[in-house]
Order: structure tokens, then C-alpha cells, then sequence
């Protein structure tokens, strides 16, 4: 992770921005760039509370999803 941010949220703000503009078409080809590993950004910003989501093609808080199913109710 030597070319990307350190601060977690901007780590999380700078690679949700490159997947919504499409810069990149996957969290992979993301890090394949950057030259990390796809599992390294996961588990760091998992230890910050930072889980990604393959649907929505971004990082999110954890629980975000489940706080949201338990709101429609």
C-alpha cells in the first residue's frame, strides 16, 4: 500500500471514488495498479471497521448493511 493513502477514511473515500468513476473496473485491477494485494486494503480497513461489499463495489462501515435491513422493519 506504499502509493495509497494511510488514514483509513481517506484510504476508503480514494478507492470508493476510483470504482464509482470507473477508473477501475474491479477492487483488483484497483490494486494490481497500486501494487498491493486486494486482501491487504481488506484487512486493514477491516481493523479500522471497514468491510467491502462485491455488490455495491465499495467499502463500508460495518453493519451499515444490517443497521439498514433492521430500519425497514
Amino acid at each position: 500500500m506504499e502509493y495509497l493513502p494511510k488514514d483509513p477514511a481517506i484510504l476508503v473515500s480514494s478507492v470508493n471514488m476510483l470504482l464509482r468513476d470507473e477508473e477501475f473496473d474491479t477492487l483488483e485491477s484497483l490494486c494490481y495498479n497500486f501494487e498491493t494485494e486486494p486482501a491487504d486494503i481488506k484487512d486493514y480497513l477491516f481493523g479500522h471497521g471497514y468491510v467491502y461489499s462485491e455488490e455495491q463495489r465499495q467499502f463500508r462501515p460495518i453493519g451499515y448493511n444490517s443497521e439498514q435491513n433492521d430500519n425497514k422493519r
